[in-house]
């Protein structure tokens, strides 16, 4: 049994255990899922300031700091127990790509010459990790939630905007991925 549980599952049994929590969400609690909300909560609660976007009464949403907290707990617990010692597997082709901007050194989810303390004070590393993270927080403000909270929870419940804001998250990722990233790890 344990290992079944340090093996990565396949997308067809990981992917509908993701998705039922929709309807359970919704079945149970009337709630709907989503992460992104949770830092709004949190501000709510730890910033007592007269902010009219955060005034609201977030003791209703509690169960939503339970699930990141549960999300979180459960990612170091999954860490510590059940990680797998094989090295990851990276394809040759994009070693080669990445060797030719000067990342060679990868033995990880994250590269640590381009996600580090050294690499955040480069040029390079400060785009990826201090731009890239506001970019990422202020278009899920700006999208009205996050990709989880449009893409599996808003096309569940067959919303347009959720539609809408899924094919922008997908037409961006497209764009990052194969022409602004490789222009910034150019620098």
């Amino acid at each position: 049994m344990l290992e079944l549980i340090r093996e990565p599952w396949p997308w067809y049994i990981a992917g509908p255990l993701v998705g039922l929590t929709v309807p359970a969400l919704l079945i149970i609690g009337n709630k709907s899922f989503g992460i992104s909300a949770s830092l709004r909560h949190t501000c709510a609660m730890c910033l007592p300031a007269n902010i009219k976007f955060f005034n609201y009464d977030w003791k209703k949403e509690i169960w939503n700091m339970f699930f990141v907290f549960g999300i979180l707990f459960g990612g170091v617990i999954a860490f510590s127990f059940l990680s797998n010692p094989n090295p990851i597997i990276i394809d040759g082709n994009l070693k080669t790509e990445l060797a030719g901007y000067g990342v060679t050194e990868i033995y990880g989810m994250l590269p640590e010459q381009l996600f580090s303390w050294e690499s955040l004070f480069t040029s390079r590393g400060f785009f990826m990790i201090v731009v890239g993270g506001f970019f990422i927080g202020f278009g899920s403000r700006y999208a009205g939630g996050c990709t989880s909270g449009h893409s599996i929870s808003g096309l569940a419940n067959l919303q347009m905007p959720s539609l809408i804001a899924t094919c922008c998250f997908f037409i961006g990722g497209l764009i990052m991925a194969n022409i602004i990233l490789p222009f910034i790890l150019s620098f």
